[in-house]
């Protein structure tokens, strides 16, 4: 028997469509609906670049030829008039979550026969929190459905609560989203036949949640690197000094689940060292936390732009204190860069072959990390060295992962 077809559905540009570019490899993906896409040959490309800022990375050239829906103009209406509503950022992504499934629906609808082309049980894939209601209708259709879970669920929140009880003034306006964004996500949970994590610590988490183990099935994120890649050489001075620091990069969103409040204290204990951080990302902390003369800060870049920040960098610090894998480890890897991780995310570092990780999230543990950095830079050329993308974040072993699920003697109703 042939495979069953996939019709994925996916909110956002997650994993540089991995999952959808995977599956086209092997001719198995029957659709791909997305928010927005932007060919290279859209007439979106002939705005001002400013206004396609947001859009600019919604489209990968290995899906040229793949059946891919989206629903570009809607979402620019959307958000022009949620932006003008000035809503609170949890009600504009819920309600976002809520317009894609509208959209995903009504294109199910019409296009159900095309897209499953006889085949008795197509594979539904989604992920989560914008899943409830398209997973409701896959069921009724009898489709087999796989939930994508994008981070460690209600779990994750709680240890973000604790942490902004922590350091109330550094994030004031955090807000927990409402429970009945998680009664939705337990239904999603519940409707799935399968949910794929990307790390065994998400796993951990769901399963502490009371989220069925039997379902859950771990697969890491992949990358697939640049070209330019090959060419770049790193270097590293014999010593750090105050015309050439250590300079440690820290990309991705400056909150305090990502262990912003950590980095921000190691860089007041290495206050007289020759060291400089570079934090890159949008920002949710207050401004006057902003204000440290060892932190340069660089606002949200697209991810087309994110390169010169990593060939610049001497270590990439990746402090979360709860992420679904993090993705950003193996793009620093990529660039030959030296990683200091927390244990709290996809497992990418060995111990002291192409990084670090943290016994704990803390600014002293960071700091004392980085000292030995500056006593010895000879341990970052080593580690930058020894810094090779193992073979389990290829493209072609997430395709032989979803080969594993497509197995139609898998496929029980």
């Amino acid at each position: 028997m042939n495979p069953s077809p996939w019709i994925c559905c996916q909110l956002g540009a997650r994993e540089h469509y991995a999952i959808p570019r995977a599956l086209h490899q092997t001719k198995q993906l029957a659709s791909l609906i997305t928010d927005a896409w932007v060919s290279p040959h859209s007439r979106l490309n002939m705005l001002p670049n400013r206004l396609l800022r947001s859009l600019r990375d919604r489209y990968h050239p290995d899906l040229d030829t793949a059946h891919v829906q989206a629903f570009t103009p809607s979402l620019m209406q959307f958000e022009l008039g949620h932006r003008l509503q000035k809503m609170t950022s949890w009600d504009q992504m819920i309600a976002r979550n809520r317009w894609f499934q509208q959209q995903v629906l009504q294109a199910l609808k019409q296009n159900t026969a095309q897209l499953v082309q006889g085949c008795d049980r197509p594979i539904f894939f989604t992920y989560s929190y914008a899943a409830l209601d398209l997973l409701r209708y896959a069921k009724s259709q009898g489709w087999y459905t796989i939930l994508g879970q994008i981070d460690p669920g209600i779990v994750e929140e709680e240890i973000v609560l604790a942490e902004q009880q922590r350091y109330p003034d550094l994030s004031p306006a955090w807000r927990p989203v409402p429970p009945s964004y998680w009664d939705a996500w337990k239904e999603e949970c519940a409707i799935a036949d399968q949910i794929l994590v990307n790390s065994d610590w998400s796993k951990r988490a769901l399963q502490q949640a009371g989220i069925d183990q039997t379902k859950l099935r771990a697969v890491p994120l992949v990358y697939s690197a640049p070209i330019e890649v090959k060419q770049f050489q790193r270097t590293y001075p014999a010593r750090f000094s105050a015309e050439r620091p250590l300079r440690v990069l820290f990309l991705g969103r400056v909150i305090l689940r990502k262990g912003i409040a950590a980095v921000l204290e190691a860089a007041e204990q290495l206050r007289n060292q020759p060291i400089e951080f570079w934090i890159v990302g949008s920002s949710e902390i207050t401004a006057t936390a902003q204000d440290h003369p060892k932190i340069h800060w660089v606002d949200s870049v697209p991810r087309s732009e994110t390169a010169q920040y990593y060939q610049q960098a001497d270590v990439f610090l990746f402090p979360t204190l709860s992420d679904g894998f993090g993705l950003t480890q193996l793009e620093a890897q990529a660039w030959k860069l030296p990683l200091i991780v927390s244990q709290f995310c996809g497992t990418v570092v060995r111990e002291g072959v192409n990084g670090k990780v943290l016994p704990e999230v803390s600014g002293g543990a960071i700091a004392e990390m980085l000292r030995s950095f500056l006593d010895c830079p000879e341990q970052l050329r080593e580690l930058s060295q020894s810094s090779e993308q193992s073979s389990s974040f290829t493209l072609r072993s997430l395709s032989e992962q979803l080969q594993k699920l497509s197995n139609p003697l898998a496929l029980k109703v």
